[in-house]
């Protein structure tokens, strides 16, 4: 382990990202809001930014990393990152637990959209800016906004974006990752300007348009209002939402390949047709078991339908209704979509639809091989055979996946009220999605959850959000000697 350019690295990023907290702090300024709002930011600045320089004062000798510290100084970054990010809410008051803070910030960072705060309208307009605001940074992954605004990114940077990107491969669009980075974030900041501007002209104030395409990019679904979307009670807005969230999660690779007039390429890309094949057959499923409770308005059942599926499967959490009082049917699909997610390369959490495209096309192999054993069986992912690392990969982190789930629900089930809400509060962070069934459904917040389980769940969001390999092997005892 290269500690020198460990503690470097984290050090400009602590710095980038404590300049990011001076926006929140104009917002404070422009809503006039009481001292105490401005100095906890202030404050928040001074602190991580010095903190950042002491780590980067001085530079290491060697510059090279390779995959071990892009793991550690993602998954340490993104610790760290959560706790500053999290004083603002203690600082101020607002949010008076040193660890609900903790559990708010991780939870806008990774885009989850898990919040403690069981009366959101009471809070002020800096801090409903800067826990949304973390869904921008976090969206494309707080170390890939780091490389894309950085002069200087030497080709190691690679293991950065592959630790952090998620999907169970990382493309490079140019040859030099800086460069990559820059591309990502321009389509993503773009896309982002964009829904703000449409969100406004469908009746949305401004301050709740920006709020709301925020979490839209980010697929993280921090609200300002207690019952979230249906505040507003607007088809239009929700269709564009709805639309908005599963454009965001969709790979941004196949954004830049439209930029560049790669049709062809987009069209056999199959991952988002396994991606929006899942997403339709789960709002037919779910608008067929409802269809008896609407009383023949239909317009309005696929309206909720479209709107909660789309929240669901990108993992982003918005709410037009109280999902939670549907028929378990409905519950079952749900729950099912919370683990496909998005695709790689995008902001959506979740196993990723590619990842269950394999799955599922092993298991009828399988079958196949089963029914005829001398029978060679190629899978392929569009018309090319899938290679044996994908395979293999792939596997890995099913398994992983697995493990850290069941580990997660064991530990959460121990003060849980009941077995659906444990289940879905682990399903809920560990795939980046916010709210889940039982006492934590779209209608209620994680606050009566204990310490022991706000803790175990904010480690689930990180897990989550860095595809999990990141944070395991920081207990490898092997990970941490020196070359």
């Amino acid at each position: 382990m290269n500690y020198s350019v460990l503690r470097y690295t984290i050090g400009k990023i602590l710095r980038i990202v404590s300049l990011l907290m001076i926006l929140p702090l104009i917002i404070a300024f422009i809503y006039q809001e009481p001292l105490r709002n401005k100095i906890a930011f202030a404050l928040t600045v001074v602190i991580t930014y010095i903190f950042g320089w002491l780590l980067s004062l001085r530079r290491p000798e060697d510059n090279h990393y390779f995959a071990r510290e892009g793991l550690a100084i993602v998954c340490i970054s993104w610790f760290l990152l959560s706790f500053f990010g999290g004083l603002p809410f203690f600082i101020s008051g607002e949010i008076p637990n040193l660890l609900d803070s903790f559990f708010e910030a991780v939870s806008g960072f990774t885009t989850t959209g898990a919040s403690i705060i069981p009366n959101i309208e009471s809070i002020s307009h800096s801090l409903l800016f800067w826990r949304s605001f973390t869904h921008l940074i976090g969206g494309m992954g707080v170390l890939v906004f780091t490389l894309a605004v950085l002069p200087k990114a030497s080709h190691d940077t690679v293991h950065i974006m592959k630790a952090e990107v998620p999907g169970p491969s990382f493309e490079k669009l140019l040859s030099k990752v800086r460069d990559t980075a820059r591309i990502l974030y321009a389509i993503y900041i773009s896309m982002t300007a964009i829904l703000i501007i449409i969100l406004i002209i469908c009746g949305m104030p401004v301050f709740d348009a920006a709020i709301h395409a925020f979490g839209a990019a980010g697929t993280g679904g921090f609200g300002i209002k207690s019952n979230s979307v249906a505040y507003y009670n607007s088809p239009i807005i929700e269709y564009v939402l709805g639309i908005a969230m599963l454009l965001f999660a969709c790979n941004f690779n196949l954004y830049y390949l439209l930029l560049i007039k790669e049709f062809k390429q987009v069209a056999k890309n199959e991952e988002i047709r396994w991606f929006f094949g899942i997403f339709a057959g789960a709002v037919i499923l779910i608008f067929i078991n409802l269809a008896p409770n609407y009383d023949g308005n239909y317009l309005n059942l696929f309206r909720d339908v479209f709107f909660t599926v789309a929240s669901i499967q990108t993992t982003t959490g918005y709410s037009t209704v109280n999902f939670g009082d549907w028929p378990t049917f409905s519950h079952v699909i749900l729950l099912g979509v919370m683990f496909v997610g998005g695709c790689a390369g995008s902001t959506a959490g979740g196993i990723k639809a590619s990842r269950i495209a394999i799955y599922i096309k092993q298991a009828f192999g399988h079958l196949k091989q089963t029914i005829s054993p001398n029978r060679t069986i190629v899978l392929k992912q569009e018309r090319r055979p899938l290679n044996q690392d994908a395979l293999i990969s792939s596997g890995n982190y099913l398994a992983l996946y697995t493990f850290s789930f069941i580990i997660f629900l064991i530990i959460a089930s121990i003060n849980a009220p009941d077995f659906l809400s444990s289940f879905s509060a682990v399903a809920a962070t560990l795939n980046n999605i916010g709210p889940g069934l039982g006492v934590i459904g779209p209608a209620s917040s994680y606050a009566s959850l204990s310490s022991l389980s706000k803790a175990t769940l904010s480690v689930a969001m990180i897990a989550g959000r860095l595809e999990i390999v990141p944070v395991l092997v920081m207990f490898s005892p092997r990970m941490w000697k020196r070359y």
